[in-house]
């Protein structure tokens, strides 16, 4: 056959062939046979469907009209929902543009019509596989950045984030991110994309604080040539480049009034103007947004448009601080350890129990991103395999340690330093974490519970643990 050379199958292609003439299934299984693929076939809609589901075909030729009780559309349309590894290419000698139609929407990817080009059903049988090749391919890339960017933690408030992150990224709802520096927002953001049914479209992230006030409008919308001095020609903006997926919008709070209405046009119309442009150019796009400011105080204070602000926060989300869920870190040192091992080139270090209890022990007030630049600061400048505290004195950990948080609320605050045991390190530090979150919140348990992301009766169990008294801390 002519076209053999050029539309060798991959080895091992499955074909299924169904159709009630038996001349039509013997011309096409030893066509496809002849090509290198492996061939089943079948003369009704019935034995179709039991094949089907047994011999799991990327591609299936189906006839439109086949006696019995299900014909080709009766197959298609019960079949479709259940077989997402296959292609279905109609094949009728009767066929019209309403049946062509009726296929496609149904699901089919072809429609062809008898006399059967044999040219055209290879042609067709390589152009499904290597578009089926190009999504697994895309497929297993992202679940490579899935696996990447997985959210490390099992505090009680990170495991609420979770699953707070996996019911969202299944709707096109807008989410508003909130947050310290360094808890990994972005992060969160990004979850929500990947997750999502827009994660082989773009992801496309701004900071709003990073963009000059005079260049932010072009930056997000694009210009045209002669928009301004120096737009020597026309550009896209970000939402050009985000169309079909989501757009991160970090640190929305430090957008000017004036960019927030634009802003809010456009979540309102679902299209904008470039600048320079009157024309209107619509776009689908999903809005993240995050900030570490207080939106209701910027509100008051007139910083923020209370509109845009009920726009955005359909779904509010809460990243927490690192001092918040602080059972995490160990785990975190960890996933960071592997990550400069991996892509550093370095061996794994390990890290003595002293030192996990230092890493515990201290405030990080930068939250994740600043332990995370710290790991990697170790890896950097400890040359042995193996991290002790002397190491990540030597690295730089400042001094200041939880410890001292305590002394506020009439704890112990003995150093980190003088206790060997990893577990009691611990121990100790939860306990002024727990004195000084009562405290805060006036001896109100179920307020406390609440705040630091814990159930109000394991919350009792270690108050009552650690000895303490509510009535004395206040």
């Amino acid at each position: 056959m002519s076209s053999s050379s050029a539309l060798s199958a991959p080895a091992g292609a499955k074909i299924l062939v169904i159709d009630d003439e038996s001349a039509i299934r013997e011309v096409l299984s030893a066509s496809l046979v002849d090509e290198g693929y492996e061939v089943r076939t079948a003369r009704s809609g019935d034995e179709g469907l039991r094949v089907l589901e047994e011999f799991r075909p990327a591609i299936v030729y189906l006839d439109i009209w086949m006696p019995g009780s299900m014909d080709g559309l009766d197959v298609l349309k019960e079949a479709r929902p259940k077989s997402n590894f296959c292609e279905f290419v109609m094949m009728s000698g009767h066929g019209t543009i309403e049946t062509a139609v009726k296929a496609v929407k149904l699901g089919a990817w072809d429609f062809v019509e008898k006399p059967l080009s044999i040219d055209r059903i290879l042609i067709l049988a390589k152009n499904i596989l290597q578009v089926q090749s190009e999504r697994g391919e895309k497929n297993a890339l992202l679940n490579k950045l899935r696996k990447n960017i997985a959210i490390v933690g099992e505090a009680a408030a990170m495991m609420n984030l979770k699953q707070l992150i996996a019911r969202v990224a299944a709707s096109n709802s807008w989410v508003l991110i909130t947050g310290e520096n360094g808890t990994g927002k972005e992060l969160v953001a990004q979850n929500i994309h990947y997750l999502s049914s827009r994660a082989s479209r773009p992801f496309v992230d701004v900071n709003c604080a990073a963009i000059p006030e005079d260049l932010i409008e072009s930056e997000l919308f694009g210009h045209e040539k002669g928009a301004f001095t120096g737009a020597e020609r026309a550009r896209k903006g970000k939402f050009d480049h985000a169309n079909g997926g989501t757009i991160f919008l970090d640190e929305i709070g430090d957008m000017s009034l004036k960019t927030q209405a634009k802003i809010l046009r456009i979540l309102q119309e679902k299209r904008f103007t470039r600048v320079g442009s009157e024309d209107a150019i619509e776009v689908d796009v999903r809005v993240v947004a995050a900030t570490n400011k207080n939106l209701e105080l910027e509100i008051k204070e007139g910083r923020f448009r209370e509109d845009l602000y009920y726009r955005l926060n359909v779904i509010p989300c809460h990243v927490p601080s690192l001092r918040d869920r602080v059972a995490d870190i160990p785990a975190l040192v960890q996933h960071f350890s592997e990550l400069f091992a991996r892509e550093g080139g370095f061996r794994l270090k390990s890290f003595s129990e002293a030192a996990i209890a230092k890493l515990v022990a201290h405030l990080w007030p930068g939250n994740v991103r600043e332990l995370r630049n710290f790991i990697e600061r170790v890896y950097i400048l400890t040359p042995s395999e193996f991290v002790d505290v002397h190491d990540l004195r030597f690295a730089g950990l400042a001094s200041l340690s939880r410890g001292e948080i305590g002394s506020d609320s009439g704890a112990d605050s003995g150093s980190v330093d003088e206790i060997d045991n990893f577990r009691e390190a611990r121990a100790k530090f939860e306990k002024d974490y727990l004195l000084r979150k009562i405290s805060e919140n006036k001896g109100n348990i179920s307020k406390t519970a609440e705040a630091i992301g814990l159930e109000r009766s394991y919350l009792h169990r270690k108050i009552k643990g650690y000895g303490i008294d509510v009535e004395e801390i206040l």
